[in-house]
C-alpha cells in the first residue's frame, strides 16, 4: 500500500513512535513497523533500548534511545524525559508523533507540543492500573488523564487509537468519531497461530499465559479452580508467566510457588505459548480490568481454544459470552469457579468456543493485516 500523501515534495513524511520500553514493542508492534515502512514512511521508534534493538531495526525502523522509568510517576521526571524527547523529535524532523501506552502518549503529546509538532496518534493500550482501580482514587485519576489528554496535549490533528471502545468513552469521545480508530489490539497473526487437536477430554486443562500480575486476576483463577475440585470438577489449572520486576503489582515468586498444589502449577515464563496453548482445552484470563485488548487473548482465541474471562474492557470486546467462550464479572472467584465446573461437564461446549473464537479471530478484524492496514491508512490521512 502505497498512500499518495506519504511525502512531502520529495521527502517521505517522518513517524517517530513513542513508547516507554523496547521490549514492549517488539511484541506488539513490529508488524506496523513493517507496514508503515514499506508504505513509504521513515519510522523512528524512540525507546528505552534494552534486549530488543536489532529485532526493532530489522523491520527498516531507526531504533533512537531514551531513558524514560514507566513505572515512575515523578512528574520532574516525565518532564526532564519530554524535554529529551522533544529535541529527538526535533533533530529527526519529525512530522508525526504516534504515541503508544499511556506514558508514551503523555512524554510523547508533551514533547510534540514543546517541539511544535501538531499530527499526533495516540494509541491507548490500556489504562492499567488506573483503569482498574474503582475507588475514589481511581475516578479522581481517570478524570485527571482525560482533562489532560483531551486538553494541553490535543490539537486539531490528533488522532485516537484503541482496542477497545469502552476506552475511548472514558476520555470523553464517541467510539464512532472520524477521530476515533478502534482496532482489533496489536492483531495477530492466522497462519502463526494456528489450531491443534484439543487434548482428551479430561480432565480439563485450563491454561493462563500472561504476565504473574495481580491485576490480570492470577489469584482469582487459583481460588475459582480450587473451589471448582472442591465441587468435584475434574480439572487442572497451569500458569505461564513470570512476575514483573519493574512492576508494582508483580506476585511475589513465594506466593506463585507457594499456589502449586492441589491441581494448580506455575511453570514459570514460557517462550513458547503456542506449545502451552496445545496442551490446554481453555485459556483464562480473569483480569480485573485496565485490559487495551489482551494478546493472551489473541493468541488463544487463534489458536481454537474457549476462553474464559471477565466483565472488563478489552477482554468483553474479544469474548462474546456463550460464543466464543463464558465471561464472568471480574474478582469473582466463585463465578469462575461455576464457568469452569461448566466446561468441565461438556467437551463438546468447549470444542465449539474453540472453533467460534477462531473465526472470531479471522473475521472479526482482529489479524496483523486488519489492524496495520487501519493505522498505516491513519498515517496517510496526517501525512
Amino acid at each position: 500500500m502505497q498512500p499518495q500523501d506519504a511525502s512531502r515534495g520529495d521527502r517521505r513524511a517522518h513517524i517517530a513512535v513513542v513508547v516507554t520500553e523496547d521490549w514492549f514493542f517488539a511484541s506488539h508492534f513490529l508488524p506496523m513497523a513493517r507496514a508503515a515502512v514499506a508504505a513509504g514512511y521513515h519510522v523512528s521508534v524512540v525507546t528505552r533500548v534494552r534486549a530488543h534493538r536489532d529485532a526493532i531495526a530489522a523491520t527498516g525502523a531507526r531504533v533512537v534511545a531514551l531513558e524514560a522509568e514507566r513505572s515512575s510517576l515523578n512528574p520532574m521526571a516525565a518532564g526532564y524525559a519530554a524535554g529529551q524527547l522533544a529535541a529527538i523529535l526535533k533533530a529527526l524532523k519529525a512530522d508525526i508523533v504516534h504515541g503508544i501506552a499511556l506514558r508514551g502518549i503523555l512524554i510523547g503529546g508533551a514533547a510534540a507540543t514543546l517541539a511544535g509538532i501538531p499530527s499526533r496518534v495516540y494509541a491507548l493500550t490500556g489504562l492499567g492500573l488506573i483503569g482498574a482501580r474503582q475507588d475514589r482514587t481511581g475516578r479522581l485519576a481517570r478524570r485527571a488523564l482525560r482533562l489532560l489528554i483531551r486538553g494541553p496535549l490535543e490539537t486539531a490533528r490528533t488522532r485516537y487509537l484503541f482496542e477497545n471502545p469502552d476506552d475511548a468513552r472514558l476520555l470523553g469521545l464517541d467510539p464512532e468519531s472520524p477521530r476515533v480508530t478502534v482496532v482489533g489490539g496489536a492483531g495477530i497473526d492466522p497462519e502463526v497461530w494456528v489450531p491443534q487437536p484439543l487434548p482428551p477430554p479430561l480432565p480439563l486443562r485450563i491454561a493462563l499465559t500472561a504476565r504473574m500480575l495481580w491485576s490480570k486476576g492470577v489469584d482469582t483463577a487459583v481460588e475459582a479452580a480450587r473451589l471448582a475440585r472442591a465441587e468435584g470438577a475434574n480439572l487442572e489449572l497451569a500458569l505461564y508467566g513470570a512476575p514483573d520486576p519493574s512492576n508494582r503489582r508483580a506476585i511475589p515468586e513465594a506466593t506463585l510457588r507457594d499456589w502449586s498444589r492441589d491441581g494448580v502449577a506455575w511453570h514459570g515464563a514460557t517462550g513458547d505459548v503456542a506449545a502451552a496453548l496445545s496442551q490446554a482445552h481453555v485459556a483464562c484470563l480473569p483480569s480485573r480490568g485496565g485490559e487495551g485488548l489482551p494478546r493472551a487473548l489473541l493468541e488463544a482465541a487463534a489458536s481454537g481454544r474457549a476462553i474464559l474471562t471477565t466483565d472488563v474492557p478489552g477482554c468483553r470486546t474479544l469474548v462474546r459470552d456463550g460464543i466464543e467462550g463464558l465471561v464472568v464479572p471480574p474478582d469473582d472467584p466463585r463465578a469462575l469457579a461455576a464457568a469452569m465446573v461448566r466446561l468441565a461437564a461438556d467437551p463438546a461446549l468447549v470444542a465449539r468456543m474453540g472453533a467460534a473464537a477462531r473465526a472470531r479471530i479471522v473475521e472479526g478484524g482482529f489479524t496483523e493485516a486488519a489492524v496495520t492496514e487501519r493505522v498505516v491508512r491513519l498515517y496517510a490521512e496526517l501525512a
